[in-house]
C-alpha cells in the first residue's frame, strides 16, 4: 500500500489546497481552481481536435485568428492576439501553406511584411471545425444554468480588471 505522502503527490494542485486549507490563502486557492478547470478543458479541447481532425490546438487557434481577418494579417499581428513569439507563429505558417490552409503574400505597403490569410480551403475546413468545437464546449459547460454563466462570466471580468490592475500597479 502507497505512502500517504505518495497518494497526495499524486493529487491536483487543487485538491492538495482544499486538503490543507490551512496552508493557502483563499487566493490561493482560487488560483488553483482557475488553473485547474483551464488545464481540464484545454486538455479535453487538444484531445478531441487531435482525434477528430488531427489538429493541434495552435494550429486552430492561428486559423480562428484568420477567420475574423477575411483580408488577412501580418504575422506581428498573428502572434500579438495568439500572445506568442513571431517565431511560433512561422513555424505554425510554413506547415498551413504547405498544406494549403493558408495563403502568403507580400504586404502592398511594407516589402519586408508577409500578409497571410486562409485560403478556401482552409476557411471551409477551419469553419467545420469550429463548428465541432462550439458544441465541445456547449458541453463541457452542460451542467452550468444561463444564470450560472453569466455569473461566472461576471466575476471573471472583475477577475481580469484585478489582475490587469495588479499589473499595471508593478509597472515603472
Amino acid at each position: 500500500m502507497p505512502a500517504v505522502s505518495d497518494c497526495i503527490n499524486m493529487l491536483d494542485s487543487e485538491t492538495k489546497a482544499v486538503e490543507t486549507p490551512e496552508d493557502h490563502a483563499e487566493e490561493l486557492r482560487l488560483w488553483l481552481r482557475l488553473l485547474t478547470c483551464t488545464t481540464l478543458i484545454e486538455g479535453e479541447v487538444r484531445g478531441r481536435l487531435r482525434q477528430r481532425f488531427d489538429v493541434t490546438l495552435p494550429r486552430f487557434d492561428l486559423m480562428a485568428q484568420l477567420d475574423k481577418a477575411p483580408d488577412g494579417m501580418t504575422l506581428s499581428d498573428v502572434s500579438k492576439r495568439m500572445m506568442v513569439s513571431n517565431g511560433n507563429v512561422t513555424g505554425l505558417v510554413e506547415r498551413l501553406v504547405e498544406s494549403g490552409h493558408l495563403d502568403r503574400r507580400t504586404s502592398d505597403t511594407d516589402r519586408r511584411v508577409q500578409v497571410i490569410r486562409l485560403t478556401k480551403l482552409g476557411r471551409a475546413e477551419f469553419r467545420r471545425m469550429a463548428a465541432e468545437h462550439e458544441t465541445w464546449i456547449a458541453d463541457l459547460f452542460a451542467d452550468l444554468t444561463p444564470k450560472d454563466v453569466r455569473e461566472l462570466m461576471r466575476l471573471l471580468a472583475k477577475t481580469k480588471a484585478s489582475a490587469q490592475k495588479s499589473a499595471a500597479r508593478r509597472r515603472p
